[in-house]
């Protein structure tokens, strides 16, 4: 596998130190995440993030360890931050970071070496630290310092709002927040005593990415104590520090734990079976986004990291990528049965809730995508006795809800298309809304709606006819959608699809929703105008790790994703790149020109930016539609490293074949 090491090159500076990020995930929606250099730059940075009702609920437990070697008269902090006044380079002393698959950290302190590698106990709030010193002549001290949140991973905390209780114990501390009955903090370190603190604080932790977006960017971390370490002149030892939300730690010994989560991710990526590195790393980012509902009692698809939960059209588009291609068959059944049981009128969950309520169900396309992900289904495992027995009833509901009509003015028209929503309503992907009305507002007949209203016309008809129904009605319509699809949308002018359609008015914006008629499984386009399609894509909305939600041609362009939220929802379908869109294009660009040389050109840049931009080891959600491109929004993007790794084993790996 391609080894993600970096050096010193990559952080000569604070600010270049903390442009390249890292993550571990639990299993239950929880993780541990921060930069390169162990700085914390963002509210949602820490090396415990827990999962109070998996995958929901999450709180900052534990925001960092502050690392201090002591050697006879001097003292070298080997941590970084910045407060808004001040910032600490601990990263002078920091030599190396790996990887590969959890984050090693390597220091020099003249004759000393110490690494440090993170992991988390997976399906547990459990993370675990492991220091492995290598002493020089001197004796030393290694000082590990907790510092301590309990809190909502979207705000920060001031000192004055929190309020901590703590109790030593054997080689550790058990802290309670804010007199909540049942919460407890254990940490402990397996190779020293706690030495209690009194009323000491971190004050003013500076968080740049949320200056940046226009949120509070300060915060107080509650500090408990310290643990030190003693180290006997050129001693070679082991430390474990081992942080917990859970009410007893299984497992003390942090390289057992860092050996088992190695063998799981492992096991994993054996199991999908790929011998390309890139698609093997593609294999352990996906592992990520599967996470386990208490809610539901079965699997779900996190959305993206740091801050989004499970959505239901994020689910369908990333699981043929992150739950198929990784041949995680059982999770498959798993997510697409859950979600069958909650349709109501045709309609499946936009979200879950956080408590016992009814999901929201705002959405016209996470039904259709529900098709596409089970056809994809049956196309990776030949399973039908699973879809007969437990989804086709759910597939004839949605289909019969669209025609006859549903919630939200989800409705299919005289001419068989869909037309769906009201000017107050935001129904498909491009959903960000300010206050109560929808930026990008795309009431009527959306041709993605569409586009995927034929294809599920086409599954659920094959799957009539294999299960020995008639299925003759539902090819009926699809044929009628096909005809008055291309009439209906087809611009002259420009060459290419219009975006929406309504009694009055025709979206002839270029926008990228219009490749979802070329690259789905069934395409309501073929032929010389699906090229001309790809190719006026290719030309306007094309960037190297996105496909642009507007032309640059276009009025209201927005090409740079910052700001404020106010700002950023402008601008999130007003031009900014998108890397799932850049998955269903790969695959529509390969339909129309087969398999050549250019094919293989659109991943190189997508390599780049997962080995060594943004998140390592993930991939971003957006992209500003301007050079130089930065990735913004999640750093870590389900549906964005789903359908990358799908249209890279179905268009390079099994096409190469």
């Amino acid at each position: 596998m391609d080894s993600m090491e970096l050096g010193r090159e990559n952080w000569r500076s604070f600010d270049r130190g903390i442009e390249k990020e890292w993550l571990v995930a639990n299993g239950i929606g929880g993780y541990a995440s921060s930069t390169v250099i162990g700085a914390n730059t963002r509210r949602y940075h820490g090396l415990l993030v827990a999962s109070l009702n998996p995958p929901v609920e999450r709180h900052l437990i534990l925001s960092k360890i502050d690392e201090c070697l002591m050697i006879g008269n001097e003292t070298y902090n080997l941590y970084s931050f910045r407060t808004p006044d001040f910032t600490m380079k601990g990263f002078e002393y920091q030599v190396a970071f790996e990887y590969n698959p959890l984050p090693l950290f390597t220091y020099n302190v003249s004759d000393v070496f110490i690494t440090k590698e993170i992991t988390m106990v997976y399906g547990e709030n459990t993370v675990a630290v492991v220091y492995h010193i290598y002493n020089g002549k001197k004796a030393a001290v290694l000082r590990l310092t907790p510092l301590v949140n309990f809190r909502d991973y979207h705000h920060n905390s001031v000192k004055s709002h929190m309020v901590f209780s703590k109790r030593k114990i054997d080689r550790g501390v058990v802290i309670n927040p804010y007199n909540i009955y049942g919460i407890d903090i254990t940490i402990t370190c397996d190779k020293a005593d706690f030495t209690p603190a009194e009323d000491c604080w971190f004050i003013n932790m500076y968080y740049p990415h949320e200056a940046e977006r226009g949120l509070p960017a300060v915060e107080d971390h509650y500090i408990p104590g310290f643990f030190d370490v003693y180290l006997a002149p050129g001693e070679d030892k082991y430390v474990t520090i081992i942080a917990t939300l859970e009410k007893k730690i299984k497992e003390r010994d942090g390289r057992t734990l860092i050996k088992n989560e190695k063998e799981r991710i492992a096991y994993l990526v054996n199991q999908a079976g790929f011998t390309d590195d890139f698609a093997r790393e593609l294999v352990i980012a996906a592992d990520k986004f599967i996470v386990h509902r208490k809610s539901t009692r079965s699997k779900t698809i996190i959305a993206g990291y740091p801050w989004f939960t499970d959505w239901g059209r994020d689910t369908m588009i990333a699981l043929p990528g992150i739950a198929l291609v990784t041949k995680r068959f059982d999770d498959a059944r798993q997510i697409l049965y859950t979600f069958s049981r909650y349709e109501r009128d045709g309609l499946l969950p936009n979200m879950f809730p956080d408590s016992d309520n009814l999901p929201a169900y705002n959405t016209a396309d996470a039904s259709l995508w529900f098709f596409e992900a089970v056809g994809k289904y049956i196309e990776y495992t030949g399973d039908y006795e699973f879809i007969k027995d437990n989804i086709y009833i759910t597939m004839k509901n949605i289909i019969h809800a669209y025609k006859n009509g549903t919630r939200f003015g989800i409705r299919m028209d005289g001419d068989c298309l869909i037309s769906a929503g009201d000017a107050q309503t935001q129904l498909t992907w491009m959903d960000a809304k300010i206050g109560h009305y929808p930026v990008t507002s795309r009431h009527g007949k959306a041709v993605e709606i569409n586009a995927l209203w034929f294809n599920a016309l086409k599954v659920i008809s094959r799957l009539a006819e294999k299960f020995g129904e008639d299925g003759t009605h539902y090819e009926k319509i699809a044929q009628k959608v096909k005809v008055n699809f291309e009439k209906t949308f087809w611009n002259e002018e420009k060459q290419c699809l219009y975006d929406v359609i309504t009694d009055d008015f025709r979206d002839g914006s270029v926008r990228p929703n219009q490749i979802l008629a070329v690259s789905l499984t069934n395409p309501l386009i073929e032929g010389e105008k699906a090229r001309k399609i790809i190719e006026k894509v290719l030309r306007e909305l094309y960037i190297d790790c996105g496909i642009r939600s507007l032309s640059p041609e276009e009025e209201g362009y927005k090409g740079v994703y910052t700001g404020d939220q106010y700002n950023r929802d402008l601008a999130y379908h007003q031009g900014t790149a998108w890397t799932w869109l850049l998955g269903q294009f790969i695959t529509a660009y390969a339909r129309v020109f087969g398999r050549n040389e250019k094919l293989d050109m659109f991943f190189k840049p997508l390599r780049n930016h997962f080995f060594g931009d943004g998140c390592l080891g993930s991939v971003s959600e957006i992209f500003d539609g301007n050079p130089p491109f930065f990735p913004r929004g999640c750093f870590a993007q389900a549906w964005s490293t789903g359908e990358i790794l799908r249209a890279y084993a179905e268009n390079i790996l099994r096409a190469g074949n």
